[in-house]
């Protein structure tokens, strides 16, 4: 049995806070979308009365920051095979959400709510990091009630327990007390696991999808070291130092579309690769008409390692020609939570968002 919640006033001699039934049950509802922090799990809400397949609809949805999948429900007045049914039949729907599912819900539920943010920046603000490259990690279900009979306490227990579905019951007691409102919760269970998605359903699908163009690609700005005003200059993009630095830029393909990046500062360019990478001893660049030397262009930064080698890794510095659309200072470089930023020296761009926000800013084709 969860444990039992008492409140007493102490001004003088303790009085015990007698609990109430509150007044609207959408008001729990409410309560719990106005500061998800009631729940006491750090969850972003999605959704309010999200339209299922099958005519139904979800009292709340959530998503953590391991980008897991919430579903909240209301007991209201059903009967406990009613309750657990209906959050089963909701837990089969949602773990075959896709990334654009998801991020669809979250659209319309911001609309509704007057919100003009999107899911990547709420995401960001909301857990400090950006979201997840896959949505739909896993998902829980939770029965929100004031209270239960002994009939859903075994079944959901029994689920939970002997068969690892990821149920449990969140208990709230309302207090009502000269002229104040409280509201005090426990769990059912403890530390009920998050179901991850079966193995036949759809695992692309939790992935934003690709364009099938776009490449990110981070700029080492380093004082000493490569430089952003070289590359705006003569058109290129580089990274070196070893093979971890420089495998994915070598990968980039001709006519790849790259949104560039300098880590702590923003996005600085957008342009097209227009050849495939060369070390710099051998990179060639194209400046007033004219293909020249890498190494023979008056440069600010530097593009050789000078570190001993301490193994058999490339650690030359590798360059690719790019065509620039649009290029601004670092001091000017765009950044919103939410956009996305890898270690690697690239990777394909998948983000929506920051696609978006970076054609917004430079004024260029989406």
């Amino acid at each position: 049995m969860p444990l039992e919640i008492g409140l007493w006033r102490v001004d003088g001699k303790p009085v015990k806070v007698g609990t109430s039934k509150m007044p609207r049950e959408s008001r729990l509802e409410e309560l719990l979308e106005t500061d998800p922090s009631i729940l006491g799990l750090p969850v972003l809400l999605i959704g309010r009365q999200v339209p299922t397949a099958h005519g139904k609809f979800i009292d709340l949805l959530g998503i953590d920051a391991e980008g897991a999948l919430h579903v909240l429900e209301l007991k209201r007045d059903r009967t406990p095979r009613d309750v657990v049914a209906q959050v089963l039949d909701y837990g089969s729907w949602v773990r075959n959400l896709t990334n654009e599912e998801i991020r669809a819900i979250y659209d319309d539920y911001a609309r509704r709510r007057g919100h003009s943010g999107e899911f990547d920046q709420a995401f960001a603000e909301w857990f400090g990091t950006n979201p997840p490259e896959s949505l739909n990690t896993g998902h829980t279900l939770t029965v929100v009630a004031s209270e239960i009979d002994a009939a859903t306490e075994r079944i959901v227990t029994y689920l939970a327990t002997e068969h690892q579905v990821p149920v449990n019951v969140l208990f709230f007691r309302y207090f009502e007390d000269d002229g104040r409102s409280y509201l005090a919760r426990t769990w059912l269970m403890d530390d009920v696991k998050a179901a991850s998605p079966a193995a036949n359903s759809t695992s692309r699908g939790k992935k934003e999808p690709w364009n099938g163009q776009d490449w990110y690609v981070a700029f080492g700005d380093e004082p000493g070291g490569r430089n952003w005003e070289d590359a705006r200059r003569y058109g290129f993009v580089s990274a070196g130092g070893g093979d971890f630095y420089s495998r994915t830029l070598r990968a980039l393909p001709v006519g790849a579309r790259v949104f560039v990046h300098i880590p702590q500062s923003g996005y600085v360019g957008v342009g097209t690769v227009t050849a495939e990478a060369r070390p710099y001893p051998e990179a060639l660049l194209s400046t007033g008409g004219v293909t020249r030397r890498m190494e023979e262009l008056d440069l600010a930064g530097s593009y050789v390692h000078t570190e001993a080698p301490q193994d058999e890794q490339d650690r030359r510095e590798w360059v690719v020609p790019v065509d620039w659309q649009a290029t601004v200072p670092r001091g000017q470089a765009l950044w919103k939570p939410g956009m996305f930023a890898n270690q690697n020296s690239a990777c394909r761009l998948r983000s929506k968002f920051s696609i978006e926000q970076a054609t917004q800013y430079f004024k260029i084709d989406a």
